[in-house]
């Protein structure tokens, strides 16, 4: 972590000089707003965490409760995502404080009595090494205070408005503010009243019932549900054997049950099988007591009980699938005339069973998606036709991940008998796991996805699919370090050089392209405004393929070495070794001849290059960014004590005390 470049700081280093719109920023709700986010749930909550890092751009959060949310109901964290929490700064956190999954264990009924269930199986998590982050289980509120965090230190001091619920919107078509949004105070003095604002683009993060999503004329369409279950966070005396092991739980006639351990110990959870649905229930499943469904799990466990002695949070929900066709307010025929300003995430946009641990994990990855691309467009970096790649990415997405749940949900459904093969289940679970994990999201070709023209130069890094990290070692430190985990969630492009077999700074296609990198009027860098930081825009790294020992950081050129900071302090964390005992040439495919990775900020590789391709370089970006800027005008930083907790006291008393 680099943190002294603008002087001395004594204090917390996650703490961001305040600039832009959070100096000073006001508490109540502005009357004109860049980007309002409606529900502070998973994607929301993620969307304005990447928009609170882009300094002048005004974007707030409104929430219908009163304040935090204190129970989550989602709780599966997936690789991928805990991924996107490296980026943002608190992987390491939440990971300590969740319960890890690393096996998973499959209970039938057993041969000799079918009345009582035996463990048939289990599987190993991550078999096939899919990805060096693990698969965690936390309570998604405690995920929302982790990003409510990023949002608080960084240099917007974005904080969620609370008590405000979303009513009606209305997009004009001209004016610099051209959605008009009508709110509703929902608690303090001011509850009943409405409230009107102006906003350039709104982002619809409220769940599946969105009133955003009904503003812009969208509706879920899919299967009806029909099939329920009983969830339940208890804490319980059992002599069941497997409590704290995730488990897959079929019965001979209950049904089944999918047991989840939560984090902190004691407390599980238990999604439990309650039928087939009759057509004219008209709502009657959702009434199922608690009692019930305690009745029921102990059925399924059966020669095992279970003693609930206290129970944290429960409901019944109806199994349904839908998907809405577009994530934007531009219809199909109005695509080639005009952007969208309203967006839809998450459950307002596709909803699934809760079993496959897809939903808070898929809805992130929406506000990732939606949030760095507002960013730019609003920045002036890129034009803005780049927002309509999100309703055309992240529609495909969904649609893969409800086809995948509609299998998992059905195989949880069957009975032991209805198998063709005993282990249908457990096979089925380990050989499609690189998809709930996160990692078989590949996006199409695109102004931001290059065709894989030169896909054979990095077979280990598909176009269109998230980086997938590996070992490296730093050169001035001479620290081991992951390569994915050093690129951190400010909204920056990334340029990966894979330097050729040359020696740092010798004639070679490596230097050609740093020197063209820094001093051609057709690079990407030379689009970065005067007056900031050379890096600003872009984070280029150069890996050589000698060991960090055989590297003379002063023969590696200027451009993997930016001058940063008001102090122009040498940034020398740029150049890279490989690591001896996992070369990342032969780990990721990488040809020997040198390779160019280039990644959005969002983690997923945009395209493909030769060391020598810089005109296909070149041509890739100019699309995407304007020329050579004017100076802008800049906020002078603030002094390093001002980083310190108490200038957050404004952003809501408590909030650190609820965090650490």
């Amino acid at each position: 972590m680099q943190f002294h470049h603008h002087g001395y700081v004594s204090g917390d280093p996650r703490i961001q000089p305040a600039a832009g719109v959070g100096i000073n920023r006001p508490e109540e709700l502005p009357d004109q707003i860049d980007v309002l986010i409606v529900g502070s749930g998973p994607a929301g909550m993620l969307a304005a965490a990447q928009l609170s890092q882009f300094p002048d751009i005004t974007t707030r959060i409104v929430e219908r409760r009163g304040g935090r949310l204190a129970i989550g109901q989602a709780d599966g964290i997936q690789a991928r995502s805990v991924e996107t929490f490296q980026a943002f700064g608190f992987a390491e956190e939440i990971t300590a404080e969740a319960y890890r999954i690393t096996e998973m264990a499959f209970w039938k009924p057993s041969p000799e009595n079918p009345q009582h269930i035996v463990r048939a199986a289990r599987a190993v998590d991550d078999e096939m090494g899919i990805s060096e982050f693990p698969h965690l289980i936390v309570n998604q509120a405690r995920v929302l205070d982790y990003f409510a965090r990023v949002m608080a230190f960084s240099p917007t001091r974005m904080t969620p408005d609370y008590g405000y619920e979303f009513r009606s919107l209305d997009v004009a078509d001209s004016g610099e503010y051209p959605v008009t949004v009508t709110l509703l105070h929902t608690a303090g003095e001011l509850a009943g009243q409405e409230r009107v604002v102006q906003a350039k683009y709104v982002v619809g993060a409220d769940g599946a019932r969105s009133k955003v999503r009904e503003s812009i004329g969208c509706t879920l369409a899919g299967d009806q549900a029909n099939h329920a279950w009983g969830v339940m966070d208890v804490l319980a005396s059992t002599d069941f054997p497997d409590i704290r092991t995730k488990c897959a739980i079929q019965s001979h006639d209950g049904g089944s049950i999918l047991l989840i351990p939560r984090e902190g110990g004691h407390l599980f959870r238990m999604y439990v099988d309650l039928g087939v649905v009759p057509e004219n229930d008209n709502g009657a499943i959702r009434k199922t007591t608690i009692e019930q469904i305690i009745a029921h799990a102990n059925q399924i466990l059966t020669p095992y009980t279970l003693d609930v002695r206290n129970v944290a949070w429960h409901s019944v929900y109806e199994v349904g699938h839908r998907l809405t066709d577009r994530f934007d307010d531009v219809l199909p025929a109005d695509r080639d005339t005009r952007t969208p300003r309203v967006f839809i995430t998450g459950d307002a946009c596709h909803t699934h069973s809760a079993k496959a641990g897809q939903g808070m994990n898929v809805s992130m990855q929406d506000g990732f998606n939606i949030g760095w691309k507002l960013g730019h467009v609003l920045e002036g970096r890129s034009p803005e036709s780049l927002l309509a790649t999100y309703s055309a990415e992240r529609q495909v997405v969904a649609k893969n991940l409800i086809d995948f749940d509609k299998e998992w949900s059905t195989l949880m459904a069957k009975k032991p008998e209805e198998f063709n093969d005993p282990s249908e289940l457990e096979d089925f679970y380990v050989r499609t796991a690189e998809f709930p994990a996160g990692f078989m999201t590949e996006y199409a070709p695109s102004m931001i996805v290059a065709e894989a023209k030169h896909a054979g130069l990095a077979t280990g890094f598909p176009t269109g699919k998230r980086f997938k990290s590996a070992p490296v070692q730093r050169v001035c430190d001479t620290n081991p370090l992951q390569l994915g985990h050093q690129a951190k969630a400010d909204g920056r492009w990334r340029i990966y050089v894979f330097a050729d077999a040359a020696e740092a700074g010798a004639p070679s296609p490596a230097t050609d392209l740093a020197h063209w990198l820094e001093n051609s009027p057709e690079s990407p860098l030379a689009a970065t405004p005067e007056g900031v930081d050379a890096d600003a825009w872009f984070d280029v790294k150069v890996i050589y393929q000698q060991d960090h020992r055989d590297i003379d950081i002063n023969a590696v050129p200027a451009v993997f070495k930016p001058e940063v900071g008001p102090f122009k302090l040498t940034n020398l964390e740029k150049v890279y070794g490989t690591d001896p005992k996992a070369d990342i040439f032969d780990l990721r495919g990488l040809d020997r001849g040198g390779v160019v990775v280039v990644v959005r900020p969002d983690q997923y590789v945009a395209n493909v290059l030769p060391l020598t391709a810089t005109a296909e370089l070149g041509e890739f970006f100019a699309p995407l960014l304007p020329g050579r800027r004017a100076e802008p005008v800049q906020a002078e930083p603030v002094p390093a004590e001002a980083r310190q907790p108490e200038t957050l006291q404004s952003a809501g008393s408590g909030l650190v005390a609820n965090l650490v």
